[in-house]
């Protein structure tokens, strides 16, 4: 009965923690040692869930986070939150990366196992979490949106010769290509072969000559992803009739193309067709047992080029000014101003508006700045495009800059004449030595104080193009949106069509609210430091990331689902929480339905209380259902072992406090819920804050001093 006794928490439950020694059975009083006299009080507080008022309170959900695979086993931690809790969220199976496999398809079967497990058992399941950066099959989604292999129109392809393994060997040998020779080769002579050539995926290839009974090896050639010119030069130590390629040891796509052997002072291609105008495979064959294909076809022999736009909101419609930068009478540069809306070019939408004064020192005390994500070096060709006007007629010079305001060279794109009326300004060109510098340059700095008086400038639709190639392009921003809405959706109706006849509450959007710019989304670009299952969404689909997540699970779920934005820290950043409340009036502004907030509140014994109480009242005001989603209580980050009694105290007297606060700031009518995340003490080893005492319960589901805290701020006592 000892396991039963750490689970089935009533009035006995602490009896083996509280009571180590049974008095009766001795011939002498023994007295309790006093750590454990102290926390009898524990034996006399019921299950946890007994202590919400359920008639004014009676939505009211206390849950717990649980793993999935331990619930469903139905042994301990199963009987522990059946006893004291009305609701579960799962802490990692629920989610994108523990659903979605690599080739796209959803893996639903242990979700399908939770839910009838919960089911069974009486108690809800709290659905977590659809649209996250974390904890995303983000091999996945990197695969859908990576550069693309150019499709070739086979009337316009340049014939190649395409070997195709089906999977990697021991030995180099294994996979043999052979060219048999029309003329054998002349022993002692020096000769060259060149050729074009790429494969699926770096490797290299083993070139060797033989006559039959002797064979010369080496050297080997290079095939990368995209084509490239190969040369070996060789003197053979036999007359070879044969020349081969070894690749055993590689699995998937060889390409062989424009295929030159000449002899020292000759220029005669020894190889027939070696550009494979012709589709035929005279001469080359592979041993009869190696279980690969070849054969001629048209593919993309030589790179395709296009225009890549360098620019973020060329349109100037969205917010994003990470491509725009201005300085206004000497002061800057600074985040450039999108006007009004009717400052756009021809009076519709928006436009980049920059302010000069009177009587400036330097044409460039007023500049205004574009700015490209990458360094450009001298020789790439670019194409640069801007509709521009001013208040007042003027004439504009340009500059090349390595980050605003780092001057390179007085010329960039030319010396556009404005006027008072839009017009569109172009310029290309290739790049120079001057204007790349040393080390590349990334910005076009316009000075826009040639012009003696105070003007105001105005700039739409900026595009600025560099041009690129190769036999792999990537996809445009627009091609990636498109692809991971496709995706977005897949993995949402997918998941829901299967949960919603029983899981009817979800977080929507997990953590949009950027840490340093808490008005701002979460950003990956720039991040050195990405973790394998960090996948940022709106980094493509925008703002309205979440728009469509809401609005998908709105399509795809019940009519009467709740659903939730959830966000961390909004406690200890107050910005950020209002930044999450100004999110939602957007989200809802664009057409979403967000039914509520979620504060994970991952706090501390000396958590700023009157932050607390702040926040609380920022989100009762929005009149939306609030949720504690994810609870849980660190101690100035001591270990379980370094922790004291007086710490304990402390960790109670704060978990009471938060109890208490939520129901006495927010209204009877938005209160969904509070989830502990962590119910017991974090083991060592854990992946969420290991070795910690953050629970209500220790790790052998004993009863803490916080259970009482806990329990007595639902009761109100």
């Amino acid at each position: 009965m000892k396991h039963l006794n750490k689970f089935w928490l009533g009035a006995f439950a602490l009896s083996v923690l509280a009571s180590c020694v049974d008095d009766s059975r001795l011939g002498f009083d023994v007295e309790k040692p006093e750590s454990l006299a102290k926390l009898e009080y524990l034996n006399d507080y019921d299950v946890l869930k007994s202590y919400v008022d359920r008639s004014a309170n009676p939505d009211f959900k206390l849950g717990a986070g649980v793993s999935v695979d331990e619930f469903n086993k139905q042994g301990l931690v199963y009987s522990h939150i059946m006893s004291n809790f009305d609701e579960v969220t799962a802490g990692w199976e629920m989610k994108h990366g523990g659903i979605v496999q690599n080739d796209g398809s959803l893996n639903l079967a242990r979700v399908s196992n939770f839910i009838t497990t919960a089911q069974e058992a009486g108690i809800t399941i709290y659905g977590h979490t659809l649209a996250w950066h974390a904890n995303q099959n983000a091999e996945y989604l990197n695969s859908i949106i990576a550069d693309r292999e150019i499709e070739i129109d086979p009337s316009d392809g340049n014939n190649s010769l395409h070997a195709t393994t089906p999977n990697a060997n021991a030995n180099v040998w294994d996979w043999q290509l052979e060219y048999v020779l029309p003329t054998p080769l002349t022993q002692g002579v020096g000769y060259t072969l060149t050729m074009r050539a790429k494969a699926s995926s770096p490797t290299t290839v083993a070139f060797w000559r033989t006559d039959g009974s002797s064979t010369n090896y080496g050297p080997d050639i290079a095939f990368g992803e995209s084509w490239s010119d190969a040369s070996v030069t060789f003197t053979p130590s036999m007359n070879a009739t044969k020349l081969q390629f070894c690749f055993g040891k590689f699995a998937g796509d060889l390409y062989f193309d424009d295929m030159v052997l000449t002899a020292s002072g000759s220029e005669e291609n020894l190889i027939e067709n070696g550009a494979f105008d012709e589709e035929t495979l005279s001469g080359w064959q592979k041993p009869s047992w190696h279980g690969y294909t070849f054969l001629v076809e048209p593919v993309a022999a030589g790179p395709a080029k296009w225009w890549t736009n360098l620019v973020t909101n060329s349109d100037v419609e969205g917010d994003d000014v990470s491509s725009f930068f201005a300085t206004e009478i000497a002061v800057g540069p600074d985040p450039a101003t999108i006007g009004a809306e009717g400052t756009g070019a021809d009076g519709v939408g928006r436009a980049i508006v920059v302010q000069s004064g009177d009587n400036p020192v330097n044409a460039w005390d007023t500049q205004f700045f574009v700015k490209a994500p990458q360094q450009l070096l001298a020789g790439q060709a670019y194409r640069f495009s801007m509709k521009v006007k001013a208040d007042k007629p003027a004439t504009i010079e340009s500059q090349a800059h390595n980050n605003p305001g780092g001057y390179l060279h007085w010329s960039m794109v030319g010396s556009p004449s404005v006027t008072t009326e839009w017009q569109e300004y172009t310029n290309s060109g290739i790049i120079s030595a001057e204007q790349a510098g040393a080390n590349g340059m990334n910005t076009i700095a316009f000075n826009l104080a040639v012009f003696p008086e105070a003007n105001t400038y105005y700039f739409d639709d900026i595009v600025w193009e560099i041009e690129e190639s190769g036999n792999k392009r990537p996809l445009t921003p627009e091609e990636k949106a498109d692809t991971l809405s496709w995706a977005l959706e897949n993995w949402i109706s997918g998941t829901l069509e299967m949960t919603k006849e029983y899981v009817k509450a979800w977080d929507v959007v997990n953590e949009p609210m950027d840490d340093g710019n808490p008005y701002e989304l979460k950003t990956g670009v720039g991040k050195t430091d990405m973790a394998a299952d960090e996948f940022y969404w709106q980094d493509y689909l925008g703002k309205d990331y979440a728009v469509m997540a809401f609005n998908l699970a709105r399509q795809y779920g019940s009519p009467d689902d709740i659903h939730f934005i959830n966000d961390y820290n909004l406690e200890y950043n107050i910005d950020k929480c209002k930044g999450l409340i100004q999110y939602v009036e957007y989200i809802e502004a664009a057409g979403a339905q967000v039914d509520g907030i979620g504060t994970q509140m991952h706090i501390n014994v000396n958590s700023d209380k009157d932050k607390i109480v702040e926040m609380f009242e920022l989100l009762a005001a929005t009149g939306k259902l609030i949720k504690i989603s994810e609870l849980d209580m660190g101690i100035d980050g001591k270990t379980t072992l370094e922790a004291t009694d007086e710490d304990y105290i402390a960790q109670a007297e704060m978990y009471q406090f938060v109890v208490e606060k939520y129901f006495e700031i927010i209204p009877a009518n938005q209160r969904y819920g509070i989830t502990i995340w962590s119910p017991t003490d974090s083991p060592d080893g854990s992946s969420w804050r290991p070795n910690e005492p953050i629970g209500l319960w220790t790790e052998d589901y004993y009863r803490k001093r916080a259970y009482a805290g806990f329990a007595d701020g639902l009761s109100g006592n």
